[in-house]
């Protein structure tokens, strides 16, 4: 009987999921819609769009992103992860390979890049849900061949990391060089590097890969002239204050003469200040009209600071935070080696793409079209933050 018993309790999988993380992330969800409405003002009478048509989209996706979260939250991780992660890694670098040699009919192309396939009322990204399947296949082949192994030769360990390179390579072939999508790549590249941390590789292996890093990035840099003229636009901005402590002769050889300031990065420093500490009011921001084309996505966080000021900011970001601590709570709190490293990935995703948008709209590295995860306006990032924080809620049903 108490074997029966036993065997039931097993099956029913009494744990529950991390609820606060579900509640938390449901919270700026709900704040992505609101916004959504009140910065889309100015587009909503430019392309004479009715004028609850971002709301309408945002609401509809943020609804459906609840409700993945939840579903996802009541699957045990053993059933759900393997199929999901596989899917999510194998079926979306497919379609990045492919998008290429897609008719411009089912492909939305912008400066050049394709970047989005076209299906039936919305936009699909594949690379948004590429990284929760690229961080399951590190995940799952990092637990197969890194993290029980003792110190190996420098030789052997690079032996031992060539395909994780060659893979890599591939991709940011696939996304830095035809979707022209370089902050993705940094992502991504950032990801790998600490992940490799946590499956206990050399210090020499990290030297090496930091090397390699800032050389191909240069290298991704210099062969597109559209980024050094971003870089020469961004250090035109900053290089006063940066110049202003090295020697004259460093700072005469550095300094960039006759060359504009960044138009978005500018306006967005003005939303921020305009907004001061308590906000202008929700609907009152002004740089929304027209000076921040695209202040429902790429600059949200700008358009929500004019807003709601400092404090609402603020707010926002302990929530964001909140999200990230329960994450890597989890993951701290996790047996299965495979999830543990999961779990650290999607914590290190959410983290660093609020990083790198919060940094770029405030001028301190140069601006890259990363959506805030659960903030920015667009079904792609939504629905994939959604599917990441899913899959952690169902892992977080195996902590002991």
């Amino acid at each position: 009987m108490n074997f029966i018993q036993k065997k039931i309790k097993s099956l029913s999988d009494d744990n529950q999921p991390d609820y606060i993380l579900f509640y938390l992330s449901s919270i700026l969800i709900i704040v992505s819609i609101l916004f959504s409405y009140s910065l889309s003002i100015y587009t909503v009478i430019y392309w004479d769009y009715k004028p609850f048509h971002f709301f309408y989209r945002q609401l509809f996706t943020g609804i459906l992103s609840i409700l993945i979260m939840w579903s996802l939250a009541q699957i045990r991780p053993n059933i759900l992860i393997p199929k999901v992660g596989w899917f999510l890694f194998g079926f979306f670098l497919f379609l990045i390979a492919i998008m290429q040699f897609l008719p411009a009919s089912l492909v939305t192309e912008s400066g050049g890049a394709k970047r989005w396939i076209r299906l039936p009322g919305i936009s699909l990204s594949p690379v948004e849900f590429f990284k929760i399947g690229f961080i399951y296949y590190l995940a799952w082949s990092f637990q197969r061949k890194l993290t029980d192994i003792s110190k190996l030769p420098f030789k052997e360990e690079v032996k031992l990391l060539l395909p994780y390179a060659i893979l890599f390579g591939f991709i940011v072939f696939l996304i830095a060089v035809l979707q022209k999508d370089l902050g993705q790549v940094v992502l991504l590249a950032t990801v790998l590097f600490i992940m490799l941390i946590f499956a206990n590789r050399s210090w020499k292996i990290f030297a090496s890969l930091f090397a390699i890093a800032i050389a191909g990035l240069f290298a991704l840099i210099l062969v597109f002239p559209h980024r050094i003229t971003r870089i020469k636009s961004w250090w035109s901005m900053v290089q006063d204050s940066v110049l202003s402590i090295m020697p004259e002769s460093i700072s005469t050889a550095l300094r960039i003469k006759e060359f504009p300031e960044p138009y978005q990065v500018g306006h967005s420093l003005n939303a921020i200040n305009h907004g001061g500490i308590t906000g202008v009011g929700l609907g009152n921001g002004s740089l929304k009209l027209g000076f921040l084309s695209e202040v429902h996505t790429d600059f949200v966080l700008a358009g929500i600071t004019e807003e709601i000021g400092f404090f609402g900011f603020f707010a926002i970001t302990l929530i964001l935070f909140g999200i990230i601590f329960r994450i890597f709570r989890t993951s701290r709190r996790i047996i299965d080696t495979k999830y543990h490293l999961f779990t650290i990935g999607i914590g290190l995703m959410i983290s660093i793409a609020f990083l790198i948008n919060s940094y770029g709209i405030s001028g301190m590295i140069p601006i890259k079209g990363i959506a805030v995860p659960f903030l920015s306006y667009g079904g792609s990032s939504l629905l994939s933050v959604a599917v990441a924080v899913g899959l952690v809620l169902s892992i977080s049903r195996n902590i002991k």
